[in-house]
């Protein structure tokens, strides 16, 4: 049960966040403007690109699958069964957000669940249910552990190369930066930390004089 509504509040509130985050973005927007469609930009806009990027959501099924790492692991396979429950379900609270938060700026026009393509209802499951269970495996020793860690970092900055963020140059620049400099930080942490505690790990113990 404690899974279950962190799964559900931490989706549901990063689905919310993105559809205001994507609003104040447009309020800040002149598309009227030629200068500004080419080449403007704002915070508000780079926020909301990130946010809004493929990499983030999948991130959210990964950090919500790692919440389950807090329960009680009495067998191996409980741990990654929960997170991808978890995955899936915390994705598919981000999407019912976000089109619920649309709507009602929208003025309801249309039921919420109408909002969103079938596309990402299917895929909240698909593909949260496993990137929830890779979640949970975040604190696992040895390579499953390093890979599951090295998984979002390194989604984004794959994704940076098939899909640039932003509707302009500038914006595919900026975000494209912020992007590959986190992920560049973030696997090097990753990677080195994972370096030492192999070495501590395989290091032999000190032997105590009598």
């Amino acid at each position: 049960m404690e899974i279950l509504v962190s799964a559900l509040t931490v989706g549901a509130g990063f689905g919310a966040a993105t559809s205001l985050v994507n609003a104040l973005s447009h309020s800040y927007a002149d598309l009227e403007s030629r200068s500004y469609t080419t080449s403007g930009w704002s915070v508000a806009e780079i926020v909301s690109v990130l946010l809004d990027s493929g990499w983030a959501w999948a991130g959210l099924a990964v950090a919500v699958g790692w919440l389950v790492t807090r329960a009680r692991e009495s067998r191996p396979a409980v741990p990654a069964l929960g997170g991808a429950a978890a995955g899936a379900l915390a994705l598919l609270a981000a999407t019912a957000a976000y089109s619920i938060v649309d709507t009602i700026r929208g003025g309801g026009q249309f039921p919420w669940y109408e909002s969103e393509p079938p596309l990402w209802w299917v895929a909240s499951v698909v593909l949260g249910a496993p990137l929830g269970a890779v979640g949970a495996c975040v604190k696992r020793p040895g390579a499953i552990g390093l890979l599951a860690r090295l998984t979002v970092p390194v989604g984004a900055a794959v994704q940076m190369v098939v899909l640039l963020p932003g509707r302009n140059e500038v914006v595919q620049t900026i975000g494209k930066t912020i992007v590959w400099t986190a992920a560049a930080a973030s696997i090097g942490f990753i990677v080195v930390r994972f370096l030492l505690v192999e070495r501590r790990r395989r290091s032999p113990a000190p032997v105590e004089s009598p």
